[in-house]
């Protein structure tokens, strides 16, 4: 993927119809909001046995995905984010809250097996 090149065209898209004056930081972060919610409603009320990629749903996910996609993109612009930086950043933050020895096979929030990491590291002291 190459995003600065849909950074760069969603840039122009946005400056020939003079939406710029509308790309708030906070107008994108509501957007990607709600077309999150959007591609969320696709699989309401879905019964996990149904085969929810059917072709209809998978062009509607196809669009609210890149709905989602291309609002990031034009937030990472905006905030002049460095997209890889950030992603490899926050990867690296969540392999310490989620060490593989505690977390693996669980669907657990790494504050619900906290205690045992301290036990852990106390254990080695």
């Amino acid at each position: 993927m190459n995003e600065l090149k849909i950074q760069e065209e969603l840039r122009k898209f946005a400056n020939d119809r003079n939406w710029g004056q509308f790309h708030t930081l906070k107008n994108l972060a509501i957007s990607i909001s709600i077309e999150s919610s959007e591609l969320l409603e696709i699989f309401q009320w879905e019964n996990d046995k149904n085969d929810s990629l059917k072709k209809k749903k998978l062009k509607m996910i196809n669009d609210e995905f890149a709905d989602v996609m291309l609002y990031l993109l034009r937030f990472a612009d905006i905030a002049n984010l460095d997209i890889e930086k950030v992603c490899f950043e926050k990867i690296a933050k969540n392999k310490k809250k989620y060490p593989v020895m505690l977390s693996r096979g669980t669907s657990k929030k790494y504050t619900e097996f906290k205690k045992k990491i301290k036990i852990k590291k106390n254990e080695k002291k």
